[in-house]
């Protein structure tokens, strides 16, 4: 099977890379000549425009966009809809916001093309290790573009997921990644506190990768974290600084929307929020009113 694929970042390379693995034919284009050369190394065939993606896939046409999401999928979107044909499908692979992969589904249709959002998690192990794909769109979209999503995917069963209509994909990726918040938060916690008891003189590292056997905790982001730990024992090279890709504030708001509490996720995305404060005003004035109403010491800024 064939398709284009746009936008040749890490992700979207090693995703092009792996369909071209399985023994598919894959068209590349990337605002980045050099990341179009590379593929092309790698046994993709190179375009150098939309137009030229386009006119080198067979009809029906799939074409598969790896952009930021926001305007640049918009945009992406919106100049492929006249190089397109009724029958062509449409596959976002990005964090876009699912409200708007429902409009963009609605936009297409208009033409007769299908769209399917696929919520992807794998980050750079996916390469070697697949991608877990949260698919949204019609069965009937789902079925032709199987072929790829089982390359894609760690197994030919395993991974895979057909969950709804168009947007029920994204949804389900952005639920993902508010889990995600909250058990990172929770393993940062634990580790914190065992670094903290310095009477012990605990090896974080050993502890790390003895849980990663039989411990009931075990899971591959403990994995990840050994791995850290191995690198770097106390994170002396780090600083304590965590952006969000904003899907967590995405699944917060959805939890307010419908009045399902989510105290974990939320305040694993506030702990965020606070790691990139230098002396954070709350905390001063948490300070101040200790000393107004006791009298309790306060550390003053030289």
């Amino acid at each position: 099977m064939e398709i284009g694929m746009i936008g040749l970042g890490r992700m979207g390379g090693n995703m092009a890379q792996r369909l071209l693995n399985g023994g598919h034919r894959v068209v590349t284009y990337d605002q980045s000549a050099e990341a179009v050369a590379a593929s092309q190394v790698q046994g993709a065939a190179g375009a150098s425009s939309l137009e030229d993606l386009v006119r080198q896939l067979s009809q029906p046409r799939a074409v598969w966009v790896m952009v930021p999401a926001g305007q640049p999928t918009e945009d992406t979107i919106d100049s492929l809809i006249p190089l397109l044909s009724a029958g062509d499908t449409v596959l976002d692979g990005g964090n876009a916001n699912y409200k708007d992969s429902m409009g963009r589904a609605e936009k297409l249709a208009g033409h007769g093309i299908d769209f399917m959002d696929v919520g992807t998690s794998g980050g750079i192990w996916g390469l070697t290790e697949g991608y877990a794909l949260m698919i949204g769109g019609t069965k009937e979209a789902f079925q032709r573009m199987e072929p790829i999503f089982k390359t894609l995917a760690p197994g030919e069963e395993q991974g895979l997921s057909h969950v709804g209509p168009a947007g029920a994909g994204h949804f389900v990726k952005m639920i993902h990644n508010g889990i995600e918040y909250g058990l990172m938060q929770a393993y940062a916690e634990g580790f914190e506190i065992m670094e903290a008891k310095k009477e012990f003189g605990l090896d974080l590292t050993q502890i790390a990768r003895g849980w990663r056997h039989g411990s009931v905790i075990r899971s591959w982001l403990l994995e990840l974290a050994a791995t850290a730990l191995e690198e770097d024992p106390h994170f002396d090279n780090l600083e304590a600084y965590v952006e969000d890709s904003g899907e967590g504030r995405w699944t917060v708001q959805e939890s307010i929307d419908l009045a399902v509490p989510a105290p974990v996720i939320t305040l694993a995305l506030q702990q965020r929020f606070r790691s990139r404060q230098d002396g954070p005003f709350g905390a001063k004035m948490l300070a101040a009113l200790r000393n107004q109403f006791g009298g309790h010491a306060v550390r003053k800024t030289e």
